[in-house]
């Protein structure tokens, strides 16, 4: 037995074993996200005592997630129309996709006023849940009051510990990423093994739509938003390959979120601007998530038989995108949004289930494009508020 792993299993079994690597990873990474936002914030919004700016920021920042959001709905929609992917297909839903579907709606809870989640009631909880938005709310409300106190030495003392703090996540980050490797090979061999080779080769058609639409809308939509924007694109892939490449093996927008920070910074976006829009962006910039949510629903309606208008397919995405808000760090949540809203249209879940056998090969995709558009989106506006100062060095290459 190595690092736990018995000798001589065969694939399946060892690729199960090594799935315990990308656990501890994950539960690393968790850690993480809550003191590095909190730093990162409090540093970006105290350290420079513009609150004015803070405001004008995260309007423009709610501006862009909301209209590159609804581009990435339309083109899911027209996509899945296009390939009429559902027509036709005549899949069962596997008894342990079945029962898996029949938990995730177990743990659906009555709805929410999303305005009212937002906010915090306790902090520790917050974090235990891995609430990224009511972490953000937190620190910014933190991070304001550190800003009005008119005491010097008080401030300083909150500032040099977020400085502080920030440096020690990133070196922590530095060594959580050394299990990376492992992490990856055992997130990738563990998804092969359980997703099965038959009930993949009747989907693959749903998945390859979902891929060429999610490359569509790199291509039609934030290439061209980069370009306006003048930002320097080859560096920018530099900063975000490392990032993207951990959310495609991990299929986890939180195991990402250290890195992207710390790159964009390197990159050359403000502290302040990549506290406040990456992890705001975590629930309200969803790129590759509402996307997959618009190509879904209609796959689905198409599996059961269900004609449904362009009026009924984009109200029925519309509501997918407004309750699609914070599902980013959640693993099985996107699901849980899909089965619950398709019942409406006469799909029950039973029949929605069947789409969690590709359900981790699709969330890798959307996944590393959420991750994607959201350090894009750092760096636009930082560009808008004329801070973005990318650096002549390559600093991506140790």
């Amino acid at each position: 037995m190595i690092l736990g792993v018995e000798v001589g299993m065969d694939f399946p079994a060892f690729s199960l074993e090594m799935e315990r690597f990308g656990k501890i990873f994950l539960r690393l990474i968790k850690t993480l996200v809550a003191p590095l936002i909190f730093a990162t914030l409090v540093i970006g919004i105290a350290g420079h005592s513009n609150l004015k700016q803070v405001g004008r920021i995260g309007l423009k920042s709610i501006l862009y997630f909301e209209i590159v959001t609804t581009f990435a709905l339309f083109i899911g929609l027209v996509s899945i129309n296009i390939s009429q992917a559902g027509v036709g297909v005549k899949v069962e839903a596997r008894s342990q996709d079945m029962e898996k579907s029949a938990e995730l709606m177990k743990q659906k809870e009555a709805p929410k006023d999303h305005f009212v989640e937002i906010f915090p009631e306790n902090i520790a909880k917050s974090i235990a849940e891995n609430q990224v938005l009511q972490v953000v709310v937190f620190s910014i409300l933190f991070a304001m009051g550190v800003a009005m106190l008119k005491n010097a030495k008080h401030k300083a003392v909150m500032l040099s510990f977020s400085e502080s703090l920030a440096e020690v996540m990133f070196k922590f980050t530095d060594l959580v990423m050394y299990v990376a490797p492992i992490a990856v090979f055992g997130a990738l061999a563990s998804t092969v093994a359980k997703s099965g080779v038959g009930i993949l080769y009747n989907l693959m058609q749903l998945v390859g739509t979902l891929y060429i639409a999610l490359i569509i809308f790199i291509l039609v939509i934030l290439l061209p938003i980069a370009l306006l924007a003048k930002i320097p694109i080859k560096k920018f892939l530099l900063a975000i390959s490392e990032p993207v490449s951990i959310a495609f093996a991990t299929a986890s927008s939180e195991a990402a979120l250290p890195k992207a920070m710390e790159n964009m910074e390197k990159f050359g976006v403000p502290k302040k601007i990549v506290g406040f829009v990456i992890p705001t962006g975590y629930s309200f910039n969803l790129d590759g998530t509402t996307l997959y949510l618009s190509l879904a629903s209609v796959f689905l309606a198409q599996m059961a038989g269900i004609n449904l208008s362009i009026g009924e397919q984009i109200s029925i995405c519309l509501v997918l995108m407004l309750t699609s808000k914070g599902v980013a760090g959640v693993r099985g949540a996107s699901f849980v949004i899909l089965a619950g809203t398709v019942v409406t249209i006469g799909v029950e879940p039973e029949q929605a289930s069947v789409i969690l056998a590709v359900d981790a090969l699709m969330d890798m995709g959307r996944t590393s494009v959420n991750v994607l558009g959201n350090c894009l989106a750092s760096a636009v506006i930082a560009r808008s508020e004329n801070e973005l100062f990318t650096k002549e060095k390559d600093l991506f290459i140790d």
